[in-house]
């Protein structure tokens, strides 16, 4: 087989893989308030969300043509770079989802891929007014028009329903819910799922498949795309789902409406633009505007200001991995080179698998009460207390039990 064919292979199963941590790391952010809230029972929210991804990774091509074409120098691109760029972004996705902090996916993705483009041929090869005006710019704008939308609208919502029987209140919003948690659903699949299809994209054109001018992905790669997201995001992000349901405001039914509804709108608003917006910090920044805008709210800012440093260092970290994987894989070269990276990258991701089940989170816990910390409380509500050991009276001083004194009767009268 030739190497480049072997590479490109290796960068597609990567990009997929990509994609699959992608709708597990995000889950929480169409769904985390309604399962906060009451509104879905765990299991049946992320098995919506999962539908909904599925249909909105067909619904546009816009943004995987800007991750194609608007971020890097297409010409410099290749099949080693893309798979380094691949793996800053997946490491970074895994290690945030180990911590439980709602990162931006779609950062860590750009993120990998432009430090494997300086790695590889200098900051040159960058074309940092597309970084500028599609990436960070439309980040710190969304994040504080999410805050300020679901602040708004919460402020509005509770206004509106003020005197009124607040248990009927709340059962009209989990219904509410339904609707806007499944928009955000919607939403998310017509943004994220496109930013792997444009990295395939990326390598399908260095690789020759596809001509420089090529404006959309094949069908096949949309199709594999919408099919991993989906499957990563029935898997549950319950560590991210727990922080942002749990952990950042105690959210209500009405809160949980008025924010998912305002992250639809700057989503959807941004996705019909081509800008490779963070679907995550959207999510965010509406659920921290819902418990500003609550009367008598609260919101710990601990967690917001953790998830505040995540964002910052997101771009550069993911870089990193992205620069350091694209070396290794350079210098060592050859089919060598390509396996020994993926090899790594199976290795790291195994590491931080074994390391999460050992403070386990899941739709059995995903709403258990906050206690400082993303696992604080877990594994003490989860323990199964001992079998109370059965004494014979008679050989503690008691009077003998009448009838027989073999022990097998008094271990079936516990029954």
């Amino acid at each position: 087989m030739d190497i480049q064919l072997f590479l490109l292979i290796i960068v597609v199963i990567t990009a997929i893989a990509f994609d699959f941590t992608n709708g597990f790391h995000d889950t929480g952010n169409a769904m985390a308030t309604s399962i906060a809230s009451g509104a879905l029972k765990p299991k049946v929210a992320v098995g919506l969300a999962a539908v909904l991804n599925l249909a909105g990774a067909f619904m546009s091509t816009a943004v995987a043509a800007t991750i194609a074409k608007g971020l890097i120098d297409g010409h410099i691109v290749t099949l080693e770079l893309v798979f380094a760029g691949l793996v800053g972004g997946i490491v970074w996705n895994l290690l945030t989802w180990l911590l439980g902090i709602p990162s931006s996916s779609s950062h860590a993705l750009i993120g990998g891929v432009v430090g494997a483009t300086i790695a590889a041929v200098g900051g040159h090869g960058v074309i940092w007014k597309g970084v500028v005006s599609h990436v960070l710019i439309p980040a710190v704008v969304a994040a504080i028009l999410a805050i300020g939308v679901g602040a708004i609208a919460t402020w509005l919502v509770y206004r509106v329903t003020r005197g009124l029987d607040s248990a009927r209140t709340a059962a009209g919003f989990r219904y509410g819910q339904w609707g806007s948690a499944s928009l955000v659903a919607l939403a998310h699949g017509t943004g994220d799922a496109q930013k792997t299809m444009g990295i395939i994209f990326l390598a399908l054109m260095s690789y020759g498949s596809l001509g420089k001018g090529a404006v959309a992905p094949p069908l096949w790669v949309i199709v594999a795309c919408a099919v991993s997201m989906a499957l990563g995001t029935y898997l549950g992000g319950w560590r991210i789902i727990r922080t942002l349901g749990k952990g950042l405001v105690e959210i209500e039914s009405p809160q949980g409406m008025a924010a998912e509804s305002s992250s639809a709108a700057v989503i959807l608003l941004s996705t019909h633009f081509g800008y490779a917006l963070s679907t995550t910090q959207v999510c965010t920044g509406s659920v921290l505007g819902s418990g500003l805008g609550k009367p008598g709210g609260e919101v710990r800012w601990g967690v917001a200001g953790r998830m505040v440093v995540a964002w910052l260092v997101t771009l550069p970290l993911a870089g990193l991995v992205g620069a350091v994987t694209y070396w290794i894989v350079h210098l060592i070269g050859g089919y060598p080179g390509a396996i020994i990276g993926f090899g790594l990258l199976a290795a790291v991701s195994t590491l931080i698998y074994i390391r999460s089940r050992k403070a386990k989170v899941d739709h059995n816990n995903v709403n258990a009460e906050w206690e400082g910390s993303l696992t604080a409380g877990l594994d003490a509500a989860e323990e199964i207390p001992p079998p109370t050991e059965v004494v014979n009276p008679a050989d503690a001083g008691g009077p003998p039990r009448s009838g027989s004194d073999d022990p097998t009767v008094g271990a079936g009268n516990m029954s």
